[in-house]
């Protein structure tokens, strides 16, 4: 498996936070790395909202029992999606981030009205944050935009244990080289 570390290139203050590991075979397309990078960022995002929003008030509360399990679920949210996972070498899983999320939305359903919610929707949350959108999401490795329709090796040979940085952005974020690679064939 390549182990590849991602960095979130939109441009803004807080993208050396937005970092994560990621593990795929070379023989991966790049569609498909595109759309799992796209979906485990998007995730990261909510969850960072999700903290931004809810903790605050988690920690106003006279009532900390009641909403003990939605601050257990938000911290372990908090922990799996924060930056510490790269320096602790663990890739992101989608599936586990999914998991997560559901997990504070269950929370945040059942103690809603403790915080001063008006309803048990989390989108009330969400209003602003700007998602990645996988057809349009730009994936840049050594500075050259990877292509859709080949695959990782077309880029970086067949060795299964190789790491590699790529950058996630939205097209037109920063000007890039884009060259054509020779296939794995080689």
């Amino acid at each position: 498996m390549v182990r590849v570390q991602v960095k979130h290139g939109g441009g803004g203050v807080s993208d050396e936070q937005m970092e994560f590991l990621y593990e795929c075979p070379t023989t991966s397309t790049i569609e498909e790395i595109a759309r799992d990078l796209t979906e485990i960022s998007n995730l990261q995002s909510t969850i960072r909202r999700f903290v931004l929003q809810l903790e605050p008030r988690l920690s106003l509360h006279d009532q900390p029992k009641k909403a003990m399990n939605l601050h257990r679920a938000l911290s372990e949210a908090k922990s799996y999606a924060s930056q510490a996972q790269v320096l602790h070498n663990k890739p992101l899983s989608h599936y586990a981030l999914k998991d997560h999320v559901k997990s504070v939305e269950r929370e945040f359903s059942a103690n809603y009205r403790i915080m001063g919610f008006p309803d048990s929707s989390l989108q009330q949350l969400l209003t602003g944050l700007e998602l990645l959108q996988e057809d349009k999401v730009e994936l840049l490795w050594a500075g050259k935009k990877l292509l859709k329709g080949k695959q990782l090796c077309d880029y970086i040979g067949k060795n299964e244990k190789t790491k590699i940085v790529l950058k996630l952005q939205s097209p037109g974020s920063h000007h890039v080289f884009n060259s054509e690679a020779e296939p794995c064939g080689i």
